[in-house]
């Protein structure tokens, strides 16, 4: 069994929601994007991506999560690495984000949200539609998405270093990759 296999088989064990295991697509594929761009392992960066929020479903409480999926995960023989990303994409945990993989997967986990729900009110429902700068319209529209923290996505382009409709456009290009798989194809 592959690294991803086990990792997708964990996603599918603790997450029904079909919008959730959308979202862990769409960040990993991000992750694995950026692993890529900067020559870092790109298994381990999409793992962290995918399974990031496994446990949300039935731990949803910032008391639970990702404290109950460290603990599942810590269990399950996952790497020391893999453990403190994802507690790291929490900000309420306190757990610093030091490496780049930490900073990419808080980078990336809200902006990869937000896209798809720019994708979503785009008449086509089409990430080919999805623009840097339609991104960063809607981002200026609390009321939209207003869930979605948009200094979280502010910070963590600046924190990865790098610019933020460049991160934008990035993952927009990133997800287009698996549109389908995203119901986001048109």
């Amino acid at each position: 069994m592959t690294d991803r296999t086990a990792a997708w088989n964990l996603l599918t064990e603790f997450t029904q929601s079909e919008s959730l295991r959308k979202h862990a697509l769409a960040v990993e594929a991000c992750m694995r994007a950026y692993a890529r761009k900067f020559s870092a392992d790109e298994e381990l960066w999409g793992t962290v991506g995918l399974i990031h929020d496994f446990d949300y479903e039935k731990y949803p409480t910032a008391q639970e999560h990702p404290y109950k999926g460290n603990e599942i995960l810590k269990e399950r023989g996952y790497s020391d690495e893999i453990c403190r990303a994802i507690m790291s994409h929490a900000e309420y945990t306190g757990v610093t984000r030091d490496t780049l993989l930490e900073k990419a997967l808080f980078a990336c986990d809200e902006l990869a949200g937000f896209i798809t729900a720019v994708a979503l009110v785009k008449p086509s429902k089409s990430l080919a539609e999805v623009e840097a700068k339609s991104v960063r319209k809607k981002m200026k529209d609390k009321a939209f998405a207003r869930s979605v923290n948009r200094d979280d996505i502010i910070n963590g382009a600046r924190d990865m270093g790098v610019d933020l409709d460049e991160h934008i456009a990035f993952c927009i290009e990133a997800l287009k990759g698996i549109a389908g798989e995203l119901g986001l194809a048109g």
